[in-house]
């Protein structure tokens, strides 16, 4: 039998090389509030928030960023409009590099922001 899980990717840890400066970033991209955290771990972390305190999302870490644009890419999901992310993305430090994709899905872009991490803006249909 072939292992098919709800969600087969299940955390992503993005690398930033200043914390402060990429909560803000991504805060003001995606609309949200990471919460940071600072009792877990070696190092303080700013986790992604969902709908259900319990789900599973992802955090921002200090870490060292591959080369710009060379990393995976991480989609994340719009609070709004691709177009409205976007312009957030670019007007916040980040680069816009695709013009919007649209796949069965929805449609997405691609970004590299600020530290050079490959980021997608993905909006469903």
């Amino acid at each position: 039998m072939t292992f098919a899980p709800d969600h087969f990717t299940v955390w992503m840890e993005i690398p930033v090389s200043d914390l402060d400066k990429a909560i803000s970033f991504y805060n003001d991209v995606f609309k949200t509030e990471l919460k940071l955290v600072t009792d877990m771990g070696p190092n303080h972390f700013a986790m992604f928030p969902t709908k259900d305190p319990n789900g599973i999302a992802g955090h921002l870490y200090p870490g060292k960023p591959a080369e710009k644009g060379t990393g995976p890419t991480v989609h994340i999901a719009c609070p709004d409009s691709l177009e409205e992310t976007m312009e957030r993305f670019a007007r916040a430090g980040g680069e816009v590099v695709s013009d919007p994709v649209p796949i069965p899905a929805g449609r997405f872009a691609y970004g590299v922001d600020p530290d050079g991490n490959s980021i997608g803006m993905f909006s469903p249909n």
